[in-house]
């Protein structure tokens, strides 16, 4: 199967790296965003999302003609789906995302063309797209049961990369690939072995699906376990961090660092993909969820003690808090536990809540009218109580603070 031309459905975290990693393979691709500001931002040959060496790789792409995006979606050989599925009330998915690109690639599809949806999501959602997709176009014959090769092929390949490291991971990672044909995944391995050195490893898409819900469920249970054990050792008196590095020199021990919670898109919803298919099988899982959801109040009953310690002597201490992104080195604030425990603090009119996040240029809405953006020597000098959310490199570049009151949920100072 030829590509002359692909479209990235979703221009963010994922969908913008892989156009741009398609483009410099001298690819046509045209991405397609609701965002208008995304949309000029991009045409300008520049990015509207922190990602390292990304405007790099956007500003050649642009300029050399091979990448553009657009509000409108246009024809072409393959239309990758790269949109966000979060959970409604109760943790059930949301997929009102993929059904609106559904809706916005269906009036352009031609036969012969390949559907990809990359977004992390639950088991039986790409089954629902092409039944989505077939209620649109009638005219058209879709994936469905053992009849024979349809006019559209359909597939499942979740991405699997890490923020900080996207364009790298695109292209050395192995790729699951599960059509909903044994030609729909052979298609899509056709298209994906143009950019990646990895391997591309053909199953069916259900298993797909599942892969990547497992992936993150499994990390999800393994942070959890540490996330408990900061707790428990809070409670006696122990030194985490000290335990965490003495456990680890066991050689089949390797215990993850404990935090203040779990954030982004992907740790922090998937298992709740899995719960919600299989409520009564998912119990570890669902408890790996609910210890990993309760660590942030966890971190605010220490903050809201520490106040109370400090308004003994000043009636409105500043308290500082470091980092609002999900993870280090990163501007992005989905489901970002630091960002809710902020939130939370600024809640408490008793104080006043200053903000170091180097990734970031202004603060998000939800803080605007109630803290204060800083540098961090600002912070150090000014701040009561000094509460650390995420270990962002420029926080590991600096000494220690010697202050009186300090909360490390990171274990760096």
């Amino acid at each position: 199967m030829k590509f002359d031309k692909i479209s990235v459905i979703g221009l963010g975290y994922i969908g913008l790296p892989t156009a741009a990693i398609f483009a410099s393979r001298k690819i046509k691709v045209v991405g397609v965003d609701v965002n208008p500001h995304a949309v000029e931002t991009i045409n300008r040959g520049e990015v509207h999302i922190v990602e390292p060496e990304l405007d790099i790789a956007v500003r050649s792409a642009v300029q050399s003609g091979y990448l553009r995006a657009s509000l409108k979606t246009e024809p072409a050989n393959a239309f990758l789906i790269a949109v966000p599925t979060p959970f409604k009330e109760g943790k059930v998915p949301d997929l009102s995302y993929i059904k609106a690109a559904c809706e916005s690639i269906a009036p352009v599809l031609r036969p012969g063309n390949l559907v990809i949806l990359e977004s992390t999501s639950p088991v039986g959602a790409t089954e629902q797209m092409a039944k989505w997709l077939g209620n649109a176009r009638p005219d058209l014959s879709f994936p469905e049961g053992d009849m024979g090769e349809p006019d559209i092929h359909v597939a499942h390949c979740p991405e699997r990369v890490l923020p900080g490291q996207v364009l790298r991971e695109l292209v050395q990672n192995d790729r699951v690939i599960g059509g909903l044909t044994t030609t729909c995944s052979e298609h899509a391995a056709s298209l994906y072995k143009l950019i990646i050195e990895g391997q591309c490893i053909i199953t069916d898409a259900r298993t797909a699906e599942m892969c990547k819900l497992t992936e993150n469920s499994f990390r999800d249970v393994n942070i959890a376990f540490a996330n408990e054990l900061s707790m428990i050792c809070d409670h006696m008196n122990i030194n985490v961090w000290d335990l965490i590095k003495l456990a680890n020199l066991h050689p089949r021990v390797n215990i993850l660092q404990p935090g203040p919670g779990v954030g982004g898109h992907c740790i922090a919803v998937d298992p709740w993909f899995i719960v919600s298919s299989s409520p009564d099988q998912a119990k570890l899982i669902r408890r790996a969820r609910e210890v990993n959801d309760l660590k942030p109040q966890w971190v605010l009953k220490k903050v809201d003690d520490a106040i109370e310690q400090l308004r003994l002597k000043k009636p409105r201490p500043v308290v500082a808090c470091f980092g609002l992104a999900f993870k280090p080195n990163i501007d992005d604030l989905r489901e970002s536990p630091a960002l809710n425990i902020t939130v939370e603090i600024c809640k408490r009119e008793i104080v006043d809540v200053i903000v170091v996040e180097p990734n970031i240029d202004e603060l998000p809405t939800e803080l605007q009218q109630r803290a204060q953006l800083v540098e961090h020597s600002h912070a150090i000098q000014h701040a009561d109580l000094l509460v650390l959310l995420v270990d962002h490199k420029q926080f590991r570049d600096h000494p220690a603070p010697s202050h009186p009151k300090i909360i490390d949920t990171r274990g760096i100072w």
